[in-house]
């Protein structure tokens, strides 16, 4: 089923120049079609893979060979007794991921999705809107959760505004720490992490479920700027995505990297290393930049993940709630 799924995807996005990936090969949660999960509909990041203008080696194959490509990064939330859908991030590959979803897990209404979460102002985390207007979709009242910042210029910037004067989205403001209730089974809250904050916060996301529990920061600075301290959120939930931007020190030769803080990996597998072996697996790494050498299924910094207990997040893989 997820090859003929793969199949189908490939040809709805072959003018985007992405297509999904096999799922991870150990995906999580049950095979019970009424259970719902969070399921993993891109990982690369906000560029996505490859990249626009990129012809160096790190993109070349990728451009030639469609398997290579990689979707940005997103999260759908699923659940099948309510037929309700909700996805966090609004990616430039929004379309493709939809779309994914409705191969997943058909939905009746046009577009489908109960809400839509934001966690920042950065290109490759809410640009995707823009298919829900009336160039587009057209959709009515899409409820998307923004923190004050996103919310505010979501409402005064064109082409934004346009989305929500025209009513294709209507914002829900959300705060912080506080959980929202997607239904009887389902919530999600939202937490700041120290980003760069040059239009709106930036934040993560828990999402819990009866049986299971899922976290989200595709984007934080080093995990020393934050107040709170990664591993006892890590220890909370089954399986954490987490900031995997960057590989290691020199990735971009060209730039500071001081300028685009993020936890390298190594940087991250070192400060987790001491972890419990069941607490390193919960980890996988998502959001990973074009110029990252563990997009590379096979590749020595892949292998390095992997032997050090952690992991790569996979296109399609999913965690049971």
């Amino acid at each position: 089923m997820l090859r003929a799924l793969q199949a189908q995807l490939a040809v709805i996005v072959f003018s985007s120049l992405c297509v999904v990936t096999a799922p991870n090969p150990h995906p999580q949660g049950g095979s019970d079609s009424t259970d719902s999960f969070v399921v993993v509909l891109g990982i690369a990041q906000d560029g996505g893979y490859p990249q626009a203008g990129c012809a160096k080696t790190c993109c070349k194959d990728a451009w030639s060979d469609s398997s290579k490509r990689r979707l940005v990064s997103c999260l759908g939330v699923v659940d099948p007794t309510s037929q309700e859908r909700w996805i966090i991030d609004a990616t430039p590959d929004f379309r493709a991921q939809l779309r994914l979803l409705d191969e997943l897990e058909p939905a009746d209404s046009n577009p489908g999705l109960t809400g839509i979460f934001l966690t920042h102002g950065h290109i490759g985390h809410y640009t995707g809107l823009m298919h829900l207007g009336h160039e587009a979709m057209g959709a009515k009242n899409v409820p998307v959760y923004v923190m004050p910042r996103m919310g505010e210029f979501l409402s005064t910037n064109g082409p934004w505004d346009q989305l929500v004067r025209y009513k294709n989205i209507e914002l829900r403001e959300i705060v912080a720490d506080q959980p929202i209730q997607l239904n009887e089974r389902l919530s999600i809250t939202a937490f700041r992490v120290p980003h760069r904050e040059e239009y709106t916060e930036v934040v993560g996301y828990r999402i819990d479920g009866p049986n299971g529990s899922v976290l989200f920061i595709p984007d934080i600075d080093k995990w020393e700027r934050w107040d709170r301290r990664i591993e006892d959120m890590i220890a909370e939930v089954d399986v954490a995505y987490l900031d995997g931007t960057f590989y290691a020190e020199g990735e971009l030769p060209n730039r500071d990297m001081a300028d685009i803080p993020h936890p390298f990996i190594v940087e991250s597998m070192q400060r987790f290393e001491s972890l419990p072996a069941q607490e390193r697996a919960k980890i996988h790494f998502i959001h990973l930049n074009h110029t990252n050498p563990a997009l590379q299924a096979g590749s020595a910094a892949r292998e390095a993940i992997m032997d050090r207990g952690f992991s790569v997040a996979g296109e399609l893989e999913r965690v049971g709630l």
